[in-house]
């Protein structure tokens, strides 16, 4: 299959209001217009690829879907074949869901975690639109895609054999943590798209990584989060495995940010190395003041 990006996010919230001065007035994104007119919806996004980041008002804080970009209509047709050769159903799109995620044509499918993802292609692109919400110097996307985002899955073997093999995701290297095994992807030169780690009787989104382009943009942000009294969940450090220089703070629907600069990149995948670590960070990433993560909960049923 071929995945190229994590093209957009959709996530439901209780606060999701909150999301239309939080999304650019700390994190500096752009709000964008959503193209259905909904009620209680704030959109955003990084670039100029409008709303790759959906915030919906809802009962929970939980993620809706994540949007996987394809290159084609003939990859999106393979990708629906080799979903059903795995025993998975995909749903067609209405021409109204389309218009809402902004694309020419998406299906959608649950994995074996319980997560909706959509396949798409022929994602909306305003050339030079991107207005940041506060002075910076802009967002590491392009074929890269929106950033990361890492998932607490209740199997790890069973998430990890889907995303291999049947959704064609490339393992970049894996952490030890506290017990948890951590395994990253990559589907593009970003060190990881993906990341997952195992919680029995656990599903939930820990976070979304922004990646800034200036590491002055991070420290203006931390330095925002202190003086608002937005909490920290962890402190400024650096990663081990892709060297990422970040901070996570708790956005309004319970999951995690993090803003982060200067991350490396999977530059050959013929050369590249599959390794594994102790520990997620070189320095710092001491833990902060936030509370537990509100968008990691209980399966139920």
């Amino acid at each position: 299959m071929k995945i190229t990006s994590l093209g957009y996010l959709r996530v439901e919230s209780p606060d999701a209001k909150d999301w239309a001065t939080f999304g650019p007035e700390v994190l500096g994104l752009a709000v964008s217009e959503d193209p259905l007119g909904r009620p209680n919806t704030v959109a955003l996004t990084n670039d100029d690829r409008p709303g790759r980041i959906v915030i919906t008002e809802g009962q929970q804080n939980r993620l809706q879907c994540a949007g996987w970009e394809l290159p084609s209509a003939e990859d999106l047709a393979d990708a629906v074949e080799e979903l059903e050769r795995a025993g998975v159903a995909a749903q067609r799109a209405t021409a109204e869901q389309c218009e809402a995620a902004r694309v020419r044509d998406l299906v959608s499918f649950t994995d074996p975690a319980g997560f909706t993802h959509e396949l798409f292609y022929g994602q909306l692109v305003v050339p030079g639109s991107f207005k940041p919400g506060r002075a910076m110097s802009g967002f590491v996307t392009g074929g890269q895609g929106l950033g990361h985002i890492v998932l607490v899955v209740p199997d790890l073997v069973q998430s990890l054999d889907f995303y291999r093999k049947v959704l064609g995701f490339r393992i970049s290297d894996e952490i030890d943590m506290g017990g948890n095994r951590l395994i990253f992807f990559h589907v593009n030169p970003r060190h990881h798209t993906l990341a997952i780690m195992a919680i029995p009787g656990m599903r939930g989104l820990h976070h979304l990584m922004l990646q800034v382009d200036s590491v002055d943009d991070v420290g203006r942000a931390h330095d925002l989060c202190l003086d608002r009294k937005i909490p920290l969940a962890m402190t400024l450090g650096r990663h081990t495995n892709d060297r990422m220089l970040s901070f996570y703070l708790r956005s309004p629907s319970g999951f995690e940010i993090e803003y982060g600069w200067g991350a490396q990149t999977v530059d050959d995948e013929d050369d590249w190395v599959v390794t594994h670590m102790k520990s997620t960070s070189i320095w710092g990433h001491r833990p902060g003041d936030a509370p537990a993560p509100g968008c990691v909960e209980p399966i139920q049923g």
